[in-house]
Formats: structure tokens, C-alpha cells, sequence
């Protein structure tokens, strides 16, 4: 029996949570679409997150990664249209007194909410619009209300980014579901975008970071569009307990179980990030092998998967891969010319550092598609590693134009 199986929802599949999204007009360029959403846990969860690694990190990170240091969370409050970053002390004040505000309508402790925004850089937050919304986000919560907010912290994405998973384990039946946004800054450590999930399981909070720590690892760490950071990347997790039954502990058959569902809800929201890249139209799966170790085989991975050059070509069905060899060339790690082969899904095109005699129409047809795999063998050691990115058009250009 399959003891995972995928199930419909996002942050409200699992017992007791409950979203709903409001409009607050918080970009003046935005009329109409809901860009405020909450979730809220019926009961006190316990909660773990990780966070960008750029040095400039935007006002809700700040305030988030302090109010994870409580033992309990409630509520996640998130917007899109400003990303109250780059805002100095007055943005820290408008991100706390969000979560104080907030904390009031739902009758808990004001570092048991945490906060995230996506938006503009540089632009102060319209605190007085989200603050006067917050009653009547509280009023609209519901277990059906999931998409609604999926849909709210959307920016340039083109479809709403859910997924849920439930698990059959020995001690019983738990639930793991997420959301999350992203199209454009999208590099690993950790990708540009917002995430937030949710589990019904019980779960220490040690437990629970670990966990969230190796699926970040495995997922969104694994993901670029265009090589660029956010000040604003944050993925939380939230675990109320409300499918009962004993606390999953490390090593435990539950923990496996746990695990592996938590991976598989991050790296399916994390596929849907790429896919739906600013201004790209192909699927790319990078993988080096035989590299020396995995540090190697990763700045190889990544070199490659940013390149704008290997991008654009790409983008223009050119299976150029003098530009991927380039760019493992000048990653900083220590390989021998002589010996890389690289293959389009599977058919040769160097071989030895040097030209295969694969005909170029079969290659072009390798990476004509909207979906292939580029594999770099390195022949150097044992060690792999896979980074999952995209082309470049003119669309993204278009897109990323100062409004």
C-alpha cells in the first residue's frame, strides 16, 4: 500500500488550519485582487523556518526569525505588492506592529505571529490599509479558504502554487501541505520566494527544523531561474499535533514517513517555481557527475545553470555547449578539459572536451523541447549533484522593467 498519496488543498489540507485572503490595496497600482492572507492554526503549533542568506534581509525576516524563538506559533500573516524591505527602523516597527495588531484580533501572544512580504524593494508599507484589514481577515478564515490565500501572495506569478500530501503511517494518519510563490529572483540559499507550510502531525520543534533544514536542502536549494537572491526568502513551517496520536521522534518509522513527505511537498512547490519563471519557456535539469566531491560537482551545477550565455542559447533551441563547458571552466573548481563528456537528454555532444561526432539537427532536437536534461560527467570522482533551472526570452526583460 502506498502510504503516501497526494490529496487536494494546500495549508488548510491539514487538520486545524484554516486561510483566508482580503484586499487591502497595498500596491496603488493593484485595484482589485486580494493581496493580504492569513493562516491560522486552531491551536498552538510549534514552528520552524529557514531564511535568505543575502546580508540585506528585509523588516518581516527580521521579525519572523525572532519570534521563532517562542516555543508556539498561531498565525502566519503574508502580503504581496511591497516587500517592506530596504525600509530601515520604520520598517521593523511597521512589521512588529503588524504582528502585535494582528495578535490582538486573534486573542494570542504577539510572538506567536509571524510575518512575510513580497513586493517592491525600497517602498515604505502601507500600514494603516493592512492594519484596518486585519478584523475582517481574522472574520473570513476557513478550511476552505487555502487557495484564496495562495492566490494573495502571488506577485509576477502566473497560477496559484499549492500541493498536500497525506500519510499512512504505523501510529496513524498525518497531513503535510504548502504554498508557496516565486517566479523571478531565483537562485539557491535559499530561492527568492515565500513558503509556508503546514502539518496536522505532532512534532518536537528540533524535530521539525531538521527536518524543514534537509527538504530546503533537497528542494529549494536546488532551484534558479536567474541567479539572483531576494532580501525576502523565507520558507516556514507550522505543526498543531491535531491528527493526534504520539510525537514523531527522530529515527522512528513516523519520522521516515514524515520526512519524506515534507521533501516531496517542497520539491513539488519548488518545480512549480521554476516552471512558472519570469520570461522562460523550458524545464532544464542540470546534473554533474563524476566530480570530486559534492562541494565541486555543486559550483559546476550552479556555474551552468546560471549562465546567461547558456541560457539564451537555450532559449534559442541551440545546443551550444562550448558555453557550458565555459562556465565549468571558470566555477573555480580544479577539472580536466580532456576528460568532460556533456549530453542533451542522453545523446552525446562532447565527448572527451571535444566535439562529439553526433549529428548537431539530433541535438537541437534534444533541447527544442519546453522540457530536457543537460548531464556533465566530470570524470574526476564519484560525487553528483542536480540543480533545477530554465531558459531566458526577451519576456523576462519585459517583466523586470521599472513600473
Amino acid at each position: 500500500m502506498n502510504k503516501l498519496k497526494t490529496i487536494k488543498g494546500g495549508v488548510t489540507a491539514a487538520k486545524g488550519f484554516r486561510a483566508a485572503a482580503v484586499f487591502a490595496g497595498i500596491k496603488p497600482s493593484n485595484k482589485s485582487r486580494a493581496d493580504l492572507a492569513l493562516v491560522a492554526s486552531e491551536v498552538p503549533a510549534v514552528a520552524a523556518g529557514v531564511f535568505t542568506t543575502n546580508r540585506v534581509k528585509a523588516a518581516p525576516v527580521r521579525v519572523s526569525r525572532a519570534h521563532l524563538r517562542a516555543p508556539q506559533a498561531c498565525a502566519v500573516l503574508l502580503n504581496s505588492g511591497n516587500a517592506n524591505a530596504c525600509t530601515g527602523p520604520c520598517g521593523i516597527a511597521a512589521a512588529k506592529s503588524l504582528t502585535a495588531s494582528l495578535a490582538d484580533v486573534l486573542d494570542c501572544g504577539v510572538r506567536r505571529v509571524l510575518v512575510c512580504s513580497t513586493g517592491r524593494i525600497g517602498v515604505p508599507l502601507p500600514l494603516e490599509k493592512m492594519t484596518e484589514k486585519l478584523p475582517e481577515l481574522a472574520a473570513r478564515l476557513s478550511a476552505q479558504g487555502g487557495r484564496d490565500a495562495a492566490q494573495a501572495i502571488m506577485t509576477s506569478d502566473t497560477f496559484a502554487k499549492e500541493f498536500a500530501i497525506e500519510v499512512r503511517a504505523p501510529g496513524g494518519v498525518f497531513r503535510v501541505g504548502g504554498m508557496a510563490k516565486g517566479a523571478g529572483m531565483i537562485d539557491p540559499n535559499m530561492a527568492t520566494m515565500l513558503c509556508l507550510l503546514t502539518t496536522d502531525a505532532k512534532i518536537s520543534k528540533g524535530t521539525l527544523q531538521n527536518a524543514l533544514h534537509t527538504a530546503v536542502e533537497r528542494s529549494f536549494n536546488r532551484i534558479t531561474v536567474d541567479g539572483d537572491m531576494s532580501t525576502n526568502d523565507t520558507v516556514l513551517v507550522l505543526a498543531n499535533g491535531a491528527a493526534g496520536g504520539a510525537p514523531i521522534k527522530s529515527g522512528s518509522p513516523e519520522h521516515t514517513l514524515f520526512t519524506e513527505a515534507l521533501n516531496e511537498v517542497c520539491t513539488r512547490l519548488a518545480f512549480m517555481i521554476v516552471r512558472d519563471g519570469e520570461g522562460v519557456s523550458k524545464f532544464v535539469t542540470v546534473q554533474v557527475r563524476g566530480a570530486s566531491s559534492l562541494q565541486a560537482a555543486r559550483k559546476v551545477c550552479e556555474a551552468v545553470a546560471n549562465s546567461t550565455l547558456v541560457k539564451c542559447a537555450w532559449a534559442g533551441n541551440d545546443p551550444n555547449w562550448g558555453r557550458i563547458l565555459d562556465a565549468a571552466g571558470y566555477c573555480g573548481v580544479r577539472i580536466r578539459e580532456e576528460l568532460v563528456d556533456i549530453y542533451y537528454d542522453g545523446v552525446v555532444a562532447v565527448r572527451g572536451g571535444t566535439a562529439a561526432p553526433t549529428p548537431k539537427d539530433k541535438l537541437v532536437k534534444a533541447v527544442s523541447g519546453d522540457k530536457f536534461t543537460v548531464t556533465i560527467d566530470l570524470h574526476q570522482g564519484k560525487a553528483f549533484y542536480t540543480v533545477y533551472t530554465t531558459d531566458l526570452t526577451e519576456k523576462y526583460v519585459e517583466l523586470n522593467l521599472s513600473e
